[in-house]
């Protein structure tokens, strides 16, 4: 292959790239993703996701391929291109066979970003580093020097750290436990976490602002909490399912299997059933979490809560300080 022909190749990707990522905005948008906060639209349109994942995992009959934007085979890279632009999370880190990185679903990213609430001027921790991409339209809205993003595994922040260069961002990127937060950074208006949490970890409280907003993945959903002191957050879980791959580090919790003998079919197919579940694993027994969901006329995510207040952390239904509470670890 000469010369021209690389170069046309490029351009070729360039474009399939451009056309493909407006048309995820668009459908982002449809979505609804963008209503609460629409400026985070212009971010999705000017970021090129394809930069954050140079190569990634999709499943098939024989396990999982790689596609790779340096393929030798056009068709290959035609289908990375493209695919880096689906409103769909990839897997782009495996370790015997187990997910330990991924590129969330860029509807879910959008969601989560209108409901952080970020104003100019905030400053921004982000738990969990993944690919860079997230980062990287943070501080296209708020500016590198606004944005912080922790990760336990040095492999993965430095390839984020390589990948948000690429782009022209350059957000500081930190190597450690996110579940310690990144105190040298302190104090953060905003923290957002992409990994799954069993609870919320003290030391973000103590690095946020008065005010400051924490939005976390908990027990398939994304609780959304206001800091009142440096002990003490509350707020509510937002109406969305959501999944992430587990915080690795201090605060992770495995949990046990759950056998739902007793439980109707049609609980166990729920998936507003299976987040009261996840939320009282360990307290409810799965037939009284029936029975309270059938009770209660099967309450969305959003009748449930979060408080955090000094040594001690619940779960709730509607009040924090209702008769339905559930400690947490």
């Amino acid at each position: 292959m000469g010369t021209h022909e690389l170069d046309r190749d490029d351009k070729d990707l360039a474009e399939l790239a451009a056309s493909a990522r407006a048309a995820l905005v668009r459908e982002i948008g449809e979505s609804g993703a963008f209503a609460a906060d629409p400026a985070w639209k212009e971010a999705f349109a000017a970021v090129p996701r394809h930069l954050f994942v140079p190569y990634y995992y999709v499943s098939g009959a024989g396990g999982y391929e790689r596609l790779w934007g340096e393929s030798a085979d056009p068709l290959v890279r035609e289908r990375w291109v493209s695919g880096a632009y689906e409103d769909a999370p990839l897997a782009t880190r495996l370790r015997d066979g187990e997910l330990l990185s991924s590129s969330s679903q860029p509807s879910l990213m959008a969601l989560m970003l209108a409901e952080l609430r970020v104003r100019q001027g905030d400053r921004v921790l982000e738990i969990g580093a993944g690919t860079g991409y997230n980062a990287a339209l943070l501080s296209y809205r708020l500016g590198d020097e606004q944005v912080t993003t922790v990760d336990l595994d040095p492999e993965i922040t430095e390839a984020a750290r390589r990948h948000l260069a690429d782009a022209g961002y350059h957000p500081a990127v930190v190597t450690g436990d996110g579940a310690r937060g990144v105190p040298e950074r302190a104090p953060f208006d905003r923290i957002i976490a992409t990994c799954q949490l069993a609870s919320v970890p003290r030391a973000w409280l103590a690095q946020c602002r008065l005010g400051g907003r924490i939005l976390t993945p908990l027990a398939t959903g994304l609780a959304a909490l206001t800091v009142r002191d440096a002990g003490h957050a509350e707020g509510n879980f937002l109406e969305t399912a959501a999944f992430f791959v587990p915080l690795r580090g201090a605060e992770r919790h495995e949990p046990e299997p759950v056998a739902l003998g007793g439980v109707p079919q049609e609980a166990r197919g729920s998936d507003l059933f299976r987040f009261l579940l996840a939320l009282t694993r360990g307290i409810l027994e799965p037939q009284e979490a029936h029975a309270l969901w059938e009770r209660e006329g099967r309450p969305g995510r959003e009748r449930y809560g979060i408080t955090v207040g000094g040594e001690h952390a619940w779960a709730w239904l509607d009040e924090p300080e209702g008769p339905y509470a559930w400690p947490l670890p």
